[in-house]
């Protein structure tokens, strides 16, 4: 296999990861971006009463959808350490809604990557959050 494959990675994570026992899941990818999904879940809401989901899912879907974006770019996995990452919630998500997050990679450094993204729950146009973030390589 040639490159980094965000399918086959997210379906491994998906039996012995975080991100599995969250249920994230694979969408689509492109040269440096990569789409993830997050079904709604009772075990996921931050406050019953509302039905939302917890901010917490929403940021591990961001990250992993970042993480993986530069991954992509590269064109192979590499070890690093997520040094900020910024998540700016524009609304609740909507509850009962599938939550997709998509992470592109726009510049890479010897160093350093760095992404941004959007979180939505079936329109894009109207982000539940953004997020914008530096990995650094730690090999």
């Amino acid at each position: 296999m040639q490159g980094f494959d965000p399918k086959l990675f997210t379906d491994f994570a998906g039996r012995v990861g975080h991100g599995g026992s969250l249920g994230i899941t694979y969408e689509d990818h492109g040269e440096d971006w990569v789409e993830l999904g997050l079904d709604y879940s009772e075990s996921l809401i931050g406050v019953l009463e509302t039905g939302v989901i917890a901010s917490g899912p929403i940021i591990s879907l961001m990250d992993m959808a970042t993480s993986m974006a530069i991954w992509v770019r590269l064109g192979r996995f590499r070890h690093q350490a997520t040094l900020d990452l910024r998540v700016d919630y524009l609304r609740p998500a909507t509850p009962g809604h599938r939550i997709v997050g998509r992470g592109e990679c726009y510049r890479v450094t010897s160093s350093v990557a760095f992404v941004r993204g959007v979180a939505h729950d079936g329109d894009a146009a109207d982000p539940v959050a953004h997020v914008t973030g530096t990995f650094m390589f730690t090999k």
